[in-house]
C-alpha cells in the first residue's frame, strides 16, 4: 500500500515549501509506481490562499475522514494567525494516535506553540529563526535545511522541501531512486540536512578576506550584546585602524555602522514575526536606550518601529 502523507495548508502558506515537498513524491511514483499518495488539508476543508496569492483546494478538513502516517503543517508569514485551542487540541490527539507531526517553512512555530517540540530539535525557515528563538527559548532551534527528530520532521521550506523529501525516500525506498528522482530536478547534488540555509557570508558580502568574513560572523552571532570594536579587532589579530580599513576597503561602511545595520535588520525581523514590544525587540538587539532605537530604526527604515509593525500588518 502507498504511504499516505497529509499536508496541512495554513493560509498565506508557502508555495515554493509545498510544491517542492509534492513533486518529489510524484516522481518518485513515476520511477517505482504507488509509493506515496498525499492529501491537502485546510483548518476548515476549504481552499486555501497562499502567501503568492495562489488558491490551493483542499481534499478535507484536518482531523476528518482518518489520517496518514506523516502530518506536515505548510505555512508562511504568519503562522500563528489561525492557531486556537480546536487546532492545538487536534495536533496533540494525533500525536496521542502516533502521527509523525512535521512543519515546512514556519509550521515549526505551530508545533512549537502546542508544545509539540519540547525535548526535539527542530528548524524553520532562517528569516523566522531569531523571532523563534525570542518566543521559544527553551527548544533547541538549527539553522539545518532540515531536521528529522524521532517523530518531528521539520523544514526550513523553499527548495530545502525537495532535500527533505528526497532523504525519505532513501531512507525508505534506498538511496538510487533518490538519486533518481533528483536528477529529474536537475540538481547538481543532494544537500545533507546539515547544509545551512543561508549562503555563506564570503558569497552573500562577495568576500574574499578571510578576517573581515570572520569579524562579521562574530557580529551576526552577538546582536543581543554587541562587542566594540577593538575585540573583533582583536578576535582576528589586526588592529582597530586595520579594521576600520578593511571595511572601508570592502564594504564602504566603518565596522560601528555595518554591525549597527545588522542589528537593526534583526530588529525589522522580530517586530514583524512577533508580539514583543518595541522596548524587548530594542533590548533584544543590543539597545540599552528605546528612544536611540528609534532614531536609528526611523534612519534605516524611515519609519518607527511601531509605525513600521503597522505597515506591515495591512
Amino acid at each position: 500500500m502507498p504511504e499516505t502523507i497529509d499536508f496541512l495548508l495554513l493560509p498565506g502558506f508557502s508555495a515554493m515549501g509545498f510544491i517542492s515537498a509534492i513533486e518529489p513524491l510524484r516522481v518518485a511514483n513515476r520511477f517505482r509506481g504507488p509509493l506515496y499518495r498525499w492529501r491537502v488539508l485546510s483548518l476548515d476543508g476549504g481552499a486555501v490562499e497562499a502567501s503568492n496569492g495562489m488558491s490551493v483546494n483542499a481534499d478535507g478538513a484536518l482531523g476528518e475522514g482518518g489520517h496518514g502516517r506523516l502530518l506536515l503543517l505548510v505555512a508562511g508569514f504568519e503562522p500563528l494567525a489561525c492557531y486556537g485551542s480546536a487546532l492545538q487540541q487536534t495536533l496533540r490527539r494525533l500525536d496521542h494516535e502516533g502521527v509523525v507531526l512535521g512543519g515546512i517553512d514556519t509550521g515549526a512555530m505551530v508545533l512549537a506553540e502546542a508544545g509539540l517540540l519540547d525535548g526535539h530539535r527542530a528548524t524553520l525557515h532562517w528569516e523566522a529563526l531569531e523571532a523563534f528563538k525570542e518566543r521559544y527559548p527553551r527548544l533547541q532551534a538549527t539553522q539545518e535545511l532540515f531536521e528529522i527528530d524521532r517523530r518531528r520532521i521539520t523544514c526550513a521550506g523553499g527548495t530545502a522541501s525537495i532535500d527533505l523529501m528526497l532523504d525519505l525516500i532513501a531512507q525508505a525506498h534506498g538511496s538510487e531512486l533518490a538519486v533518481q528522482v533528483s536528477e529529474q530536478f536537475v540538481l547538481g547534488r543532494i544537500r545533507p540536512r546539515q547544509d545551512h540555509q543561508r549562503m555563506e557570508i564570503a558569497t552573500r558580502y562577495g568576500l574574499r578576506n578571510k578576517k573581515l568574513v570572520k569579524v562579521i560572523g562574530e557580529m551576526e552571532r552577538n546582536t543581543e550584546l554587541p562587542l566594540n570594536t577593538q575585540v573583533l579587532a582583536d578576535g582576528v589579530q589586526v588592529t582597530r585602524r586595520q579594521l576600520e580599513r578593511l571595511f572601508r576597503l570592502y564594504l564602504d561602511d566603518t565596522p560601528s555602522g555595518f554591525y549597527l545595520r545588522l542589528r537593526l535588520d534583526k530588529a525589522r525581523q522580530l517586530l514583524r514575526q512577533t508580539d514583543m514590544s518595541v522596548l524587548e525587540v530594542a533590548v533584544a538587539c543590543g539597545f540599552e536606550s528605546a528612544s536611540y532605537f528609534t532614531r536609528c530604526y526611523r534612519a534605516r527604515f524611515e519609519r518607527c518601529p511601531r509605525e513600521d509593525r503597522l505597515a506591515k500588518a495591512v
